[in-house]
């Protein structure tokens, strides 16, 4: 992955826009902080004048008084804290607010340019850990920073006031390690902008990997996978030991600004005093070093170090879109042209479907996992030739576990799944089973001619006479001549999803296998369209399994099962709501014009 520049100049402008809007914020947080100031003055100052003025001097009385002095101004800096976080959050949830915006209108305007591209995983990191990433370390890095100025104002006003020449013997060491540590800022910002794009890149590859897994199992895509999603891994690795070696070099730096002043003071403590300098004033000096400056120049190094670098590479994100991933293998099964396409459907002949039975589960049970609960259990089921059925039920019931189990993708826990009479595992050699074909949500469409994507499933070559009638029955006319033909190359990215479901179905219909199983395989598309392809399947010499989108898919069944968690119902459309409650109240939604299943 390359690495980008620092982005402080990008994000500066807006920056400054930002904080010229919230000048009545900055104000408050400015008239409080002097409260502040004020508490760390007295906290010095009245230490050393209690001894100087007061117990030194034989008078106990005027001692007390100055600690009580700077009693006072703890007190003062308790109630300016409480109106500090009052102006705080006036400045923080506006950037917040405006972070959320920027990334919905990235994502949306992302959307619009590309719709074929599946739901951006980058685009949730965005809005959720990065928009919250951003207004915490913003947050922090504003009470940080302003405790550290005011502090520090306050610390050198008082040496000033005891003795000017304290500042020759503490500031020298307090500003090398402010600038060692300043310089640490710039590489640390553009680790930690790689950091977030590998993150990003690895959740978006994730993300495809998991909508595409059953069909990179089915396709033996695992190994592309990995070599996709290792070497983002392995970059994470690399960029949290960067992370760390420049957090070594800020720990120095931290050492040398929070330490070497008092090392300093100390070791010149006899040169002070031969110069007239009090003790009063020396242990006034520590104290603003020790209870006040550097603490305050602790957290501030420590904010800056991590907050500040991240609120600057998560800000210019938000700034500009974040580039894509970097390249790789592509995620899911490979694809290319006939002959080098691996598809679970992909056939070399239609066998016969057995004893009168195109596919059947014995007391089928399934659970994903020894203590899972079991997705399905006791499952009987007979398909005939030639039948249409439909299988519907609330999302996670298994649906899509059964089709998984009758393609052979899954090996069931209990009982048998027979296909064409004998058991649904794959064929053996691991290669396509010429016995069904599966149509999972995710169409498959690969860089190749449009003749290629409709007749990959079949055996050999496939007339023109035999591709328009699959044309015709699915009313692909349209799209075919759109893309320019059956031999026109297509590319995959500038489809719609509801495109590339079209094209699926199309060479699910010219496949010979016997077996169509579409696992809500018309999910994109309008209802005139699904009912069109699920009609046309269902016509076509075989037998067709289809999970429901709509309810409207099992009314055209021929039978529908019904899966409802604790026990399945099979029946036609018109019995099944005299003896599923489920079912009832999905025909009821249907009746008042809800058609797409509940999730």
């Amino acid at each position: 992955m390359s690495r980008r520049p620092a982005p402080r100049g990008r994000v500066a402008p807006d920056a400054r826009r930002f904080l010229r809007s919230r000048v009545r914020p900055l104000t408050a947080l400015a008239l409080w902080s002097l409260l502040e100031s004020a508490h760390t003055f007295l906290g010095g100052y009245g230490v050393a004048r209690a001894l100087d003025d007061g117990f030194l001097a034989g008078r106990a009385a005027t001692g007390a008084a100055w600690l009580a002095a700077a009693g006072v101004g703890a007190l003062l800096g308790g109630f300016a804290l409480r109106g500090v976080f009052t102006g705080l959050a006036e400045l923080v949830e506006p950037l917040r607010d405006g972070l959320v915006r920027r990334a919905v209108d990235q994502a949306l305007a992302a959307a619009v340019a590309d719709p074929a591209r599946a739901a951006d995983a980058r685009a949730v990191s965005r809005l959720t850990q990065q928009t919250e990433m951003a207004r915490d370390s913003f947050a922090g890095l504003v009470l940080t920073a302003r405790s550290f100025l005011f502090t520090a104002v306050g610390a050198l006003v008082g040496m000033a006031a005891l003795a000017p020449v304290l500042l020759l013997v503490v500031l020298p060491p307090l500003l090398l390690g402010l600038a060692a540590f300043g310089a640490t800022l710039r590489p640390m910002a553009a680790v930690q902008r790689e950091a977030l794009d590998t993150e990003e890149a690895l959740a978006a590859r994730v993300g495809e990997a998991a909508g595409a897994l059953r069909d990179i199992v089915a396709c033996g895509g695992g190994a592309a996978v990995t070599a996709g999603v290792e070497p983002l891994i392995a970059a994470q690795e690399r960029l949290t030991a960067r992370l760390a070696g420049w957090g070594a070099v800020r720990t120095v730096a931290l050492g040398v600004a929070g330490r070497a002043p008092v090392v300093a003071l100390l070791v010149a403590t006899p040169w002070l005093l031969g110069r007239g300098i009090t003790a009063g004033a020396l242990v006034g000096a520590v104290t603003y070093l020790v209870q006040s400056l550097l603490p305050a120049l602790d957290t501030l190094m420590a904010a800056l170090g991590s907050a500040g670098t991240r609120l600057l590479v998560v800000l210019d994100r938000f700034r500009t879109p974040p580039a894509c991933a970097p390249p790789g293998p592509p995620v899911g099964p490979p694809v290319g042209r006939v002959g080098r396409v691996a598809r679970l459907g992909r056939v070399a002949a239609a066998p016969g479907e057995g004893a009168g039975v195109a596919a059947e589960l014995r007391g089928v049970g399934f659970a994903y996992g020894p203590h899972a609960h079991p997705v399905l259990h006791g499952l009987d089921l007979r398909v005939r030739p030639g039948e249409h059925l439909a299988v519907v039920g609330p999302s996670g019931i298994g649906k899509s576990t059964l089709t998984a189990l009758l393609a052979g993708l899954l090996t069931p826990d209990r009982g048998e799944v027979l296909v064409a009479g004998v058991p649904a595992r794959p064929a053996a050699g691991g290669g396509p089973d010429p016995r069904r074909t599966l149509l999972p949500q995710q169409a498959y469409v690969f860089t190749g001619t449009v003749r290629e994507n409709l007749t990959h499933l079949c055996p050999g070559p496939v007339p023109d006479a035999r591709l328009d009638t699959a044309v015709t029955a699915l009313r692909l006319r349209g799209l075919v001549d759109r893309l320019g033909g059956y031999d026109a190359v297509l590319d995959p990215a500038r489809l719609s999803q509801g495109e590339r479901q079209l094209l699926a179905l199309g060479a699910a219909y010219l496949s010979p296998a016997p077996l169509l199983l579409l696992d809500e395989a018309t999910c994109h598309l309008d209802p005139q369209a699904e009912e069109r392809a699920e009609r046309a399947l269902a016509a076509r010499p075989g037998t067709l399994i289809v999970v429901a989108h709509r309810i409207s898919s099992a009314a055209r069944a021929d039978r529908v099962l019904v899966l409802d968690g604790t026990r399945a119902v099979c029946g036609t459309h018109a019995e099944l709501p005299a003896r599923s409650a489920l079912y009832r109240d999905l025909v009821g939604m249907w009746g008042a014009g809800e058609s797409v299943m509940p999730r």
